[in-house]
């Protein structure tokens, strides 16, 4: 279970961790690392979660663009939908949409990159972890029919926690993949069915706060329903 909502201390190595998720998408298509400015980080008039500087994982998946730092996991990047091209040309105003810290930014080369990610996992990546999952099931033929991105959220004393897991079908019925807990999924009975609160409530084992599913495509054109599902910017899920 990660932080939805932004946390306030951050791992001493984000490009390491930033690293390590891209290794993770590798085999996604489009993913970059990028290296921001963070003007906010000790602003004396507001407070940024984020620090000095930041390393964010940026990938195109369903057809918007996504952002994973180490700091509170995965949230979307892109604003509107169908603009991927566009987004992944100009993202610095998304990424100000994310903080108005973030002045300044520059994609981090091949060679900073090497070996960064060796051997290393990154924190609040349960979103990330989904994806790397799916793609390497997909790769090895196994039956992955209309995969999802569940994330489910629950309140607590802390603030409101995240965490995302993959759900798909097979002839056997529903499964859902939660890598940070087991490296093989777990069929669902069918009376729970596949309504993302129920979905949830069975999997944590008690009620959810909220719950939606995100319908998981690697082109640039989202599945019809992505949007009415996923708002622009939701809080980070692992």
């Amino acid at each position: 279970m990660q932080p939805a909502a932004r946390a306030s201390v951050t791992p001493p190595d984000g490009l390491a961790d930033a690293a390590a998720a891209r290794a993770l998408l590798g085999d996604l298509g489009w993913v970059r690392v990028a290296r921001i400015e963070n003007s906010g980080a000790h602003s004396w008039n507001r407070r940024s979660p984020y620090p000095r500087v930041v390393y964010a994982t940026v990938f195109e998946l369903s057809g918007i663009l996504w952002f994973y730092t180490d700091t509170d996991g995965t949230q979307s990047l892109s604003l509107t939908r169908n603009t991927v091209a566009r987004d992944e040309a100009a993202p610095g105003p998304l990424f100000r949409a994310i903080d108005p810290g973030f002045a300044a930014w520059s994609w981090v080369g091949e060679r900073e990159l090497a070996g960064r990610a060796i051997a290393r996992r990154p924190p609040n990546a349960c979103f990330v972890e989904s994806v790397s999952f799916l793609l390497r099931r997909m790769m090895s033929g196994q039956e992955t029919r209309s995969p999802e991105l569940l994330s489910y959220y629950v309140d607590t004393p802390f603030g409101r926690l995240g965490h995302t897991v993959l759900v798909f079908s097979t002839a056997r019925g529903i499964q859902a993949a939660d890598p940070e807990v087991s490296a093989s999924p777990v069929e669902i009975p069918p009376w729970v069915g596949a309504e993302p609160g129920a979905l949830s409530a069975y999997l944590r084992g008690r009620p959810v706060s909220a719950a939606r599913a995100l319908p998981v495509s690697c082109g640039r054109q989202p599945p019809p329903e992505l949007y009415a599902t996923v708002p622009s910017q939701a809080p980070g899920a692992g």
